[in-house]
Order: C-alpha cells, then structure tokens, then sequence
C-alpha cells in the first residue's frame, strides 16, 4: 500500500541519530517519505542529521531539515513557522525526542529530574503547543507521541525521571486526544519496548554493563518474549499506521512495539 501519505507534510523531532543505523527517528523520518510525506526533519545538532538526510534523499522524496533545541518554547515556535512556511501547512507531528538517565529519587539529583522531564516531557508539550492551532485551523491532523514500556512497566534498570516523563507521555496524549477529537486532530502514541537502536552502544552500554555492550544487548534481549529486538524501523511502522488514515477512527491509545516484553508475568 505506497503512498499511504501522500501529499502529507511531517514534522519529525529527533530525526537524527548518535550513530549510523536506525534509531526511531530516523526510521520514523524515512519510512514517512518512503510513503509520500513531505518531511521536516528536525533535530537539536547537524551531525547527527546527516545520515538521516543521506537516506531522505537515496528515497527521493521531498524534505528539509531545522535545528532546533524543542525544549525551547520560542525556538519551537520558530520551527513549526518554518515548517508551514516551507510546506504550507503540517498534517502530521511525530515527536521523537527522548533519553534516559538512570538513578531512583536518590540518585537522581534534582537537576537531572528536571532535565529529564524538559527533554521528554516539555519537548512533546512545546511541539504539540505551537502545532495545534495549525491543525486545528486546517480542520485536520495527526500527532504520534513516543513513549516508552518504562513508563508501563520496571524495564530492568531505575530511571525514575525517564519513566515517569515517558508515563506522562501517554496519559498527555489521551487528553489532547479527546480534546481535539471534534477538530479532527487525532493524538495517539507509540510505546517502543527494548530495541536495538544506535543509542544501545553510544549510551546505555556506558549506564548500565560497564561499556559491555554484548553482554547489555544479551540482557535486554532476554526479556523479550519473541527472543529477539526490535529496531526503529519497528517503532517507524507503527507511527506510519497511527499518523495514516487507515488509523481513521484510532484517537487517544497506544501500540506497544516490544515483543511481548511489556505482558511478562516473570
């Protein structure tokens, strides 16, 4: 089924990646276009866009990119200006911006909890702020929020400022969700679980086996059900059906990508 949005102009927000291969927005960014989507990617930094623009255009589809930090509510506002300045208008929102730190109410120090809930929490709130009045004004539109299983379940580690943003994450999107409804903006949310992303061997492996990544990507691989990982192109496939209009009459829920990790009684 090519083409599912064609014609459609998309905001990704973290389009870019620590690493070559298949974080979530970058996927997210290149299975849009491979659909037909106008992509605006943008991103806080350029290098970690470069792949990303690479692929865009291997695709042949149309796209531009911003720099933007979208915990900055005037930089944000700029971005979506940009956006419609550029494209016309924004059909979609897929707000990937996210990261973990790991530490409970102790460990975490009270500026990490902050910074942890500015990055994946106000980030999804800035976006959604200054797209809204565009959709609503067009009469239409769709936004895909990323969450994560660590704000539904204990995913093996304490990151208590990471799962409780990526917690709110989801009960945000219900109420914009009904909200919007009668103005025919649909809100829905992803829910990736663990997945082999870029971000496994620039980061985690560092937080939580000591820089092993094999034996990190063993552990994690050991909670999933279908016994192995997924990657972005997983969690890409899932916000391509909540941002199309196969998804018509799908507003205000979640899909879980995570190989049955999230359903474990053990």
């Amino acid at each position: 089924m090519a083409g599912r949005l064609e014609g459609k102009v998309v905001i990704v927000t973290g389009a870019g990646c620590v690493g070559p291969g298949w974080g979530n927005g970058r996927a997210v960014a290149v299975r849009f276009a491979e659909e037909g989507a106008k992509v605006f990617a943008v991103d806080k930094n350029q290098d970690p866009m470069v792949e990303t623009l690479d692929r865009l255009a291997a695709v042949g589809g149309e796209f531009a990119s911003h720099l933007c930090d979208v915990t900055d509510s005037a930089a944000v506002g700029a971005m979506v200006e940009a956006c419609v300045e550029r494209f016309g208008r924004v059909d979609i929102l897929v707000n990937n911006v996210g990261g973990s730190a790991k530490g409970g109410p102790v460990q975490l120090s009270e500026e990490d909890w902050d910074r942890q809930l500015n990055f994946n929490l106000k980030s999804v709130f800035l976006t959604c702020k200054h797209v809204l009045p565009h959709m609503e004004k067009q009469g239409s539109g769709a936004i895909v929020n990323t969450a994560s299983t660590s704000g539904i379940r204990w995913t093996g580690s304490a990151q208590v400022g990471y799962a409780s943003a990526k917690a709110a994450i989801i009960q945000f999107s219900r109420v914009v969700a009904v909200e919007y409804a009668k103005k025919n903006v649909r809100v829905n949310t992803v829910v990736p679980g663990q997945m082999h992303t870029p971000m496994v061997e620039a980061r985690l492996a560092g937080q939580r086996a000591g820089g092993d990544v094999d034996t990190l990507l063993a552990q994690r691989q050991a909670r999933i059900p279908l016994g192995f990982m997924g990657d972005g192109r997983d969690t890409a496939n899932a916000a391509l059906f909540l941002a199309s209009d196969e998804a018509r009459f799908v507003t205000g829920t979640e899909i879980v990508v995570d190989g049955g990790m999230s359903v474990r009684c053990d």
